[in-house]
């Protein structure tokens, strides 16, 4: 089968790689780039293990192609810390999901930060319900979602406490 060129900014940085036309995204992230991070789960956008962002929008990649991105740009879990602007230091959701304990097994956790990642950067100050609401599509088979919701709140705190000293 012949290749396509695919180039993208993928977590900042410029890349393009030659790919079979229908390579998922969920692939070629893991086996092109080496970026293990988002995680075939369902192969079926149900469970959203594998959210990565482009082009600011929450994307299921195991249903998305990589030729789809094509000038977009894309960030993954494996670049999320470096978007909290400070070296070494964790994105907000990050330490979230860290202090609130948001996680168990850590199968989901990599598409739950990408999605809360996004959720906050769409609704900065949610309420309770709305992070159920905005999460609903990652699925977590460990935590009962209940320190997901507190991991999320706490991140939002966060973002808006550095907001305000900055």
């Amino acid at each position: 089968m012949s290749k396509t060129l695919v180039s993208m900014t993928l977590n900042g940085r410029k890349v393009e790689e030659a790919v079979e036309p229908r390579t998922l995204l969920v692939h070629f992230l893991r086996e092109k780039m080496s970026l293990t991070g988002a995680h075939i789960g369902c192969e079926t956008s149900h469970c959203g293990a594998c959210t990565v962002d482009i082009d600011g929008q929450s994307v299921k990649s195991c249903t998305h192609l990589a030729v789809q991105c094509e000038g977009s740009d894309v960030k993954t879990v494996e670049g999320l810390a470096s978007l909290s602007g400070q070296a070494g230091v964790l994105h907000a959701v990050q330490e979230g999901f860290y202090k609130e304990h948001g996680l168990q097994c850590g199968f989901c956790t990599p598409g739950m930060l990408m999605r809360a990642y996004r959720f906050l950067q769409d609704n900065p100050t949610p309420t309770e319900e709305e992070v159920r609401v905005g999460m609903a599509g990652n699925l977590c088979r460990c935590t009962g979602y209940q320190n997901i919701v507190k991991a999320v709140l706490h991140a939002a705190r966060t973002l808006q406490q550095n907001k305000v000293a900055a």
